[in-house]
């Protein structure tokens, strides 16, 4: 994949996160870079998401300095620097606000992976505490902890999906509000009638779809 297409792409991302309604228009924002390199492209901020084309991106080097653009890049740009200078396998980073998954983890409800594919995809789902968005401080705690997992809810702030490519980080973030929207409603049934159990997967069968899925 060229970088055109690549920048075609980040758009692309960011239009379908605000027509499903996991950003508003001048929320959220979306990186991605080739494989190996030591910079990126990012949304600007301040811009309606939904119309973004490739030549309002901003190129940003691993160590946040301001590589190309006329625009000013995403308040956001600290973090998605430190993601990608202690992460070589992430190519893709989408920050989107999920209205349901936000509001399950700013009132300390755990969001569990209860279907087959949030398990495959999502795995332990670990939640940040608050911190000022576009700070140092943030992006210090992210770096901190973006560990080996692939999807971060961020307190009171809203999620951050990492992937090889745009698709895969994309799908990890629609992925977590999916399941968190199946958790609410079992949540609420349940608040209706103590008399059910929500039930999971058996930790048995998650190792085994897990190894039969990847091979492990």
């Amino acid at each position: 994949m060229e970088e055109e297409e690549i920048k075609a792409e980040i758009c692309n991302v960011m239009k379908n996160l605000y027509e499903k309604n996991l950003v508003a228009s001048l929320g959220g924002n979306v990186s991605a870079r080739l494989p190996g390199k030591e910079y990126f492209w990012i949304t600007p901020t301040t811009k309606f998401k939904a119309g973004l084309k490739p030549e309002d991106l901003l190129k940003v080097s691993v160590n946040g300095e301001l590589i190309e653009g006329k625009l000013r890049p995403s308040s956001e740009t600290k973090f998605h620097a430190a993601i990608y200078s202690v992460r070589n396998d992430v190519n893709a980073v989408v920050h989107a606000h999920n209205p349901i998954s936000t509001a399950l983890a700013s009132l300390g409800i755990e969001i569990k992976p209860i279907t087959v594919n949030a398990v495959l995809t999502l795995g332990k789902l670990k939640v940040l505490e608050y911190e000022t968005p576009g700070s140092k401080e943030l992006a210090e705690k992210i770096r901190e902890n973006v560990g080996s997992s692939n999807v971060l809810i961020l307190g009171n702030h809203g999620v951050v999906g990492l992937g090889k490519d745009l698709a895969e980080a994309a799908n990890f973030v629609e992925m977590l509000e999916e399941v968190s929207k199946i958790n609410l409603i079992a949540f609420l049934l349940q608040s209706l009638d103590k008399r059910l159990t929500l039930k999971t997967i058996p930790e048995d069968e998650v190792k085994a779809l897990i190894r039969y899925f990847y091979k492990e």
